[in-house]
């Protein structure tokens, strides 16, 4: 199904025209682009890009674009052959998270050997890279506008600093023993590593992934046993896997808590505080700080 969240691309429009996957990356095009583009994702609120199909509109959409934008490593696996599509009609195709971090600083995946996780906008650090090179990009294509380009890269740089500032205070307080951030899937593995914790998702990397009665009984047994306080849902899965798990859990005699919804593939619906890249790190950050500083959840 697709999803329209954000403005379309309108006939005689001299913007740059820019198609994304995600709205994470919308997001991300939106904040370096400004007013010298015209953004359209193609995923919107609650859409997992590990399940996306691409639609007749999806491709006559891309096909109209100046560039598409996506994150790559996978993530979008349904969609590879669109993409090689794309290339071969003489549209711009990025892969933004390939093209702008190195694979020293990539996580492997455990699962699917020669494969990396995708989800690097975790790391703010990683994320920076792809705001740096995604302005190159629209650099490259409309050079008239370069300037603006970097100005606003350099802009948004220094705002995401400020946040990581402020993730690392926020989560400064967190017990050490406290510190295993349980998910639906394996999406946090680079919060995990840049900000300090442990990530135990129930699926892999990829949604895809399938589970079984082990997964749900060693996931729980570790909770348990650790005594880790709670385990948070995410927007883009279904919540019936980490429902599963506590269910697990209070069969053996300890009381773990759902401790909120985090955002993980998607971001949340506009104008709302995790509707925006730098948001949705902010309201992440805030749940796992309050479920697992206190051992409150909700």
């Amino acid at each position: 199904m697709l999803v329209c969240c954000s403005e379309p691309v309108r006939t005689g429009d001299a913007r740059l025209r820019v198609v994304t996957t995600t709205n994470i990356l919308a997001d991300l095009a939106r904040n370096i682009g400004g007013d010298r583009i015209s953004v359209y994702a193609l995923m919107g609120p609650g859409v997992d890009p590990h399940l996306f199909k691409a639609s007749a509109r999806d491709v006559t959409r891309m096909a109209e674009a100046d560039v598409i934008v996506y994150n790559g490593f996978f993530l979008e696996g349904k969609m590879n052959d669109v993409f090689g599509e794309m290339r071969e009609r003489g549209t711009a195709t990025i892969a933004l998270a390939e093209r702008s971090v190195p694979d020293s600083l990539l996580r492997e995946s455990e699962l699917f050997q020669g494969n990396y996780d995708p989800h690097v906008w975790f790391d703010i650090g990683l994320w920076r890279r792809a705001a740096i090179e995604l302005a190159t990009v629209f650099r490259s294509m409309r050079p008239a506008d370069g300037e603006a380009f970097r100005s606003h890269a350099l802009h948004y740089v220094a705002r995401m600093d400020s946040v990581e500032a402020s993730v690392r205070s926020e989560l400064r307080n967190v017990p050490i023993e406290h510190r295993v951030i349980v998910t639906s899937h394996d999406a946090f593995g680079y919060y995990g590593r840049a900000y300090g914790f442990e990530v135990r998702g129930l699926q892999g990397i990829s949604t895809a992934a399938e589970t079984g009665t082990a997964d749900v009984q060693n996931l729980a047994e570790l909770v348990a046993a650790r005594r880790i306080p709670a385990m948070f849902v995410e927007s883009s899965v279904s919540p019936r896997g980490i429902e599963a798990v506590r269910e697990a859990v209070l069969a053996r005699g300890f009381d773990v808590r759902i401790g909120g919804t985090l955002y993980g593939d998607a971001l949340a619906e506009p104008g709302t505080r995790a509707g925006t890249y730098l948001g949705m790190i902010l309201h992440n950050t805030a749940e796992i700080a309050k479920a697992l500083s206190y051992g409150g959840g909700s």
